[in-house]
Parts: structure tokens; sequence; C-alpha cells
């Protein structure tokens, strides 16, 4: 049973894509590449997202309105190392839906539809497809959108269970997703509110989905997909680190991201997921601070030893596999 990384900005760069490939993932998906930015060349379109794609088996996931500029950012791709070429119909942000990309697309079915046809004419890897179940309450077209989408080419489809004006509001809807699982010879993959194996379980219940995708809930637990495809598939659940051996994991891919952006940009870019790690640690919040704001990478270094050689990691989190702390907020925010 598949169970598969979603694309998160920000978040699924190559340091964190390894990391979760080592533990065990079907297959993990790039941060969002705008493909305007990418075919410029600009460094740090290339350098976060596509750059190092055929390192571990990745999706380089595009977002864009022009077929033709779609095509020739998928070509791109494939050439740098892309096993598969995901389409972006699913993100909500309004700078991406602003440029009517992104789930704008799922107001447009026939330039959704150009597209995806552009794109499967340019390369020869697989191209899958990511979506919502529509732009709004009013229209959840995800099946319509499927049915064509399939008899263009599509080789998987990856349904969020949510309308794009819910964002990430309310629960994801699963039983939606049933609709094109049902109708479709490809697969159909359950992305939203999975967290762990008992929601897995229920995805996969409610959708007939042939497989799960997993955003939020592996942020601090790198680990919980080869957890989840162990417990599906019946398997004893790997271990995880735990004391010394998960501060050593999280120093490991700290060095790894300040190599990767250099000193000043992966220390800033790594504190969102330090944050997280310490939710899953239950580090105290007064030595949480501490790292967070500490002054340079040695002294952060030399409070991770402390704020995780511990017992953990538990799973010290609400029921969509977010940390609550507002310490967490604030560390994203930053």
């Amino acid at each position: 049973m598949p169970v598969l990384l979603a694309p998160m900005a920000g978040i699924t760069d190559l340091p964190f894509r390894r990391l979760v490939a080592r533990f065990g993932a079907g297959l993990v998906v790039s941060e969002m590449v705008a493909t305007r930015e990418y075919l410029t060349d600009r460094a740090s379109a290339r350098d976060r997202a596509a750059l190092g794609a055929g390192a571990v088996p990745t999706a380089v996931q595009l977002a864009g309105r022009d077929p033709d500029l779609m095509a020739e950012a998928a070509r791109r791709v494939e050439a740098e190392g892309a096993a598969i070429i995901d389409i972006n119909m699913g993100c909500p942000a309004k700078k991406v839906t602003g440029g009517l990309a992104g789930s704008a697309l799922m107001r447009d079915l026939d330039q959704a539809l150009g597209i995806i046809a552009a794109v499967i004419g340019a390369v020869r890897v697989p191209v899958t497809l990511k979506c919502r179940l529509g732009w709004d309450a009013d229209s959840r077209n995800v099946a319509d959108l499927a049915r064509r989408a399939a008899a263009e080419g599509i080789a998987m489809l990856t349904v969020h269970g949510r309308t794009r004006c819910q964002f990430y509001t309310g629960r994801a809807d699963w039983q939606a997703i049933a609709a094109p699982a049902n109708a479709l010879d490809i697969p159909v993959v359950a992305n939203g509110d999975i967290a762990g194996p008992a929601e897995a379980r229920r995805a996969l219940r409610q959708s007939g989905a042939a497989g799960v995708m997993v955003g939020r809930g592996a942020q601090g637990r790198p680990w919980i997909l080869a957890e989840i495809a162990a417990a599906l598939a019946g398997r004893p659940a790997p271990a995880r680190p735990r004391g010394r051996d998960f501060a050593e994991m999280v120093l490991g891919h700290y060095e790894e991201m300040l190599g990767f952006y250099g000193a000043m940009l992966g220390a800033r870019v790594a504190r969102k997921h330090l944050g997280w790690y310490m939710d899953t640690a239950g580090t105290a919040p007064s030595l949480r601070r501490e790292v967070l704001t500490a002054s340079g990478p040695a002294q952060v270094r030399a409070l991770l030893l402390l704020a995780l050689d511990g017992p953990g990691p538990d799973d010290r989190r609400g029921p969509d596999g977010v940390s609550g702390s507002a310490d967490a907020a604030k560390a994203v925010a930053a």
C-alpha cells in the first residue's frame, strides 16, 4: 500500500526528502516549483526544489497556468533526474491562485486539461496530478477533473479531501474521494489529516483509495511514513529513534540544512523543523525557546543535545498530527 510524502512549500526540500527516504517512503515529492521562476534559471528555485531530484526517488511538482511553460519545465526537471512529474492543481495559497494556478485551475477544467496534455506530451516519465475536491462547496468537481485527466493519460491522482476555500480548516472529507477512486482505473491517493496508522486506515476505508499521502503529520516525525506503511502491511513497526539516537538524527538533519542552504539561511530555514522535533520530544518550553533564539549554530548544537536527548520522542500532538503549541506557530512564522 503506497504511503507517499506530500509536497510542502518550505518543508520538503532535499535534506528533508533524503531523511524521510532513509526511513522508508513509497515516494517523496518536492516543494512546488513555480514554472516561470524556474525557467528563468534563478538559483533559489533550482536549488531549493529541483536540484538533486535524482538523489532519491522523487516526484517534482510543477505549478503554473501556461501549457507551453509547464511542458518546458517538465522537460528540464526530467533531465535533472525527476522520476515523476506531478502537476499542482491543489495549492490554495492566494499568491498561487491569484495567478490562476494551483487549485484555481479547478475553476477552468479546459485550461487544466490543456496543461495536463502538454506535460504528458513533453516527457517520458509518468505524470501525476494533485488536486482538491473543488474550488468551494458549490463546485466540488473533482470527479469530472479526474475522469478527464485519466483519459489524457495521468498515471496517478492524489486528492486532498478539502475544497480550496476550506484551506486547512475543518476535517478532510475522505468519503468524497470515493467517487474518483471507484470510477478510475488508475491509482487514487487520499490526502489530508493523515497523521498515523489509525487515520490512514480510516482514510482508505472511507475513500477506497489505493494509498495515502502524508503532509503535516510528517513534521518532526520523518519516520511516520514507514510506520504507517508497516502498519498497513501488517508488519512490526520500525523502531523510532529515541534519546541520543533521536538527538543525533536531528543534528544530522540540521547540519545537512546548513550545508545545503549555507549557514545563515540554513539556520533560519531549519528553525521550524527544530520546533517540530522539540514538540515531538516534549521539550520544556523554556529550553525550546532557548534553542529557537540561539545566537548561532554552535549554540543550537549544544542546546539540542539537552533538548532532545531524553526518553522521547512521543506524539504530543493534536488529532490532525500538528502541534498545537503557540511556540510551534511562532517557529513556522519565523
